[in-house]
């Protein structure tokens, strides 16, 4: 078999049009949740499962693009979505990636000061330092984003005034680092984290791996407008995407018995916290480093 027909039928395997995407995936990924959350499974089925996951995870990441095209022309079609795109703040909301990223700020502060709030009463009712921590951690998203909603409700404000409200993200961003190395140092010490009941935890590390996945894509994807206001603002949910990652691998450790071998959990946990503190951290100098040299660019100008 030569170099063209090996790539033909790796293309044929790997790379597949949407609906026979989704007919794979969406039955593998069942098989693997049966096989993890099911008793008295057997053996061969389990392995079986696991391959056709694997399979299933590699069609999608490479059918993405392909599958969200699909599923857009079938939902634009709608007669129903038609009616809805009449609406000027709806059209907008779904046209317009600046009119969006505003909305999910407001969307954020206030889920972020709702968990503050029930965390902080928790924390103080229990005498929990975890819920302290986690209010404060909290309570500093919410002040990050309501800097950046003060920032985009004023009109008339310098190209310098947008970069020193980035800055001031990036040092927020530093002392939430520190309620996330204490959260961390929490977990670790007490050999605990974060739960999930049933089939909860299936849902939250598919949500989990969408905000990470979708943080990511839009911290790139901003760059582009040249706005570091909306830029900021992407970084606060990458943020929250990486923690969001963090609870899950405890969930996770906590459900599929890693409990039974506290070393093994309390060395992941570490290792996983220490590595997004790292990436929290670098991001934080990023900011303010990047936004002092573009505030005293502007000056000079």
């Amino acid at each position: 078999m030569n170099l063209h027909n090996m790539k033909r039928l790796l293309k044929n395997i790997f790379f597949l049009p949407p609906v026979p995407t989704l007919l794979i995936a969406i039955p593998s990924y069942g098989l693997v949740i049966y096989a993890l959350a099911g008793e008295n499974v057997n053996p061969a089925a389990a392995y079986v499962s696991y391959f056709l996951s694997a399979y299933a995870l590699i069609i999608t990441i490479t059918g993405m693009t392909g599958i969200v095209r699909f599923i857009r022309r079938g939902i634009n079609e709608h007669p129903l979505v038609r009616k809805m795109m009449g609406i000027p703040l709806v059209s907008r909301y779904v046209k317009e990636d600046l009119f969006r990223a505003e909305a999910a700020l407001y969307q954020g502060f206030f889920i972020n000061l709702l968990y503050a709030g029930i965390k902080m009463f928790s924390g103080i009712f229990y005498s929990s330092v975890w819920f302290i921590t986690l209010a404060f951690y909290y309570f500093l998203l919410a002040a990050m984003r309501a800097s950046l909603l003060h920032y985009v409700r004023t009109a008339g404000r310098s190209k310098a005034a947008e970069w020193r409200r980035y800055r001031l993200c990036g040092i927020i961003l530093l002392f939430m680092n520190v309620a996330l190395a204490g959260i961390v140092i929490l977990v670790v010490h007490q050999n605990s984290g974060f739960a999930y009941p049933g089939m909860l935890i299936y849902v939250m590390a598919m949500y989990s791996f969408y905000a990470a996945i979708t943080a990511v894509w839009n911290v790139v994807k901003f760059r582009r407008y040249g706005s570091p206001v909306m830029s900021a603002a992407k970084g606060i949910n990458l943020t929250a995407a990486l923690v969001s990652m963090l609870s899950l691998e405890t969930a996770m450790l906590t459900q599929f018995g890693a409990a039974d071998d506290p070393m093994f959990r309390q060395l992941m946990t570490a290792s996983t916290g220490a590595g997004i503190s790292m990436i929290v951290l670098g991001m934080a100098v990023f900011m303010i480093v990047r936004a002092t040299k573009q505030i005293k660019r502007e000056k000079e100008m």
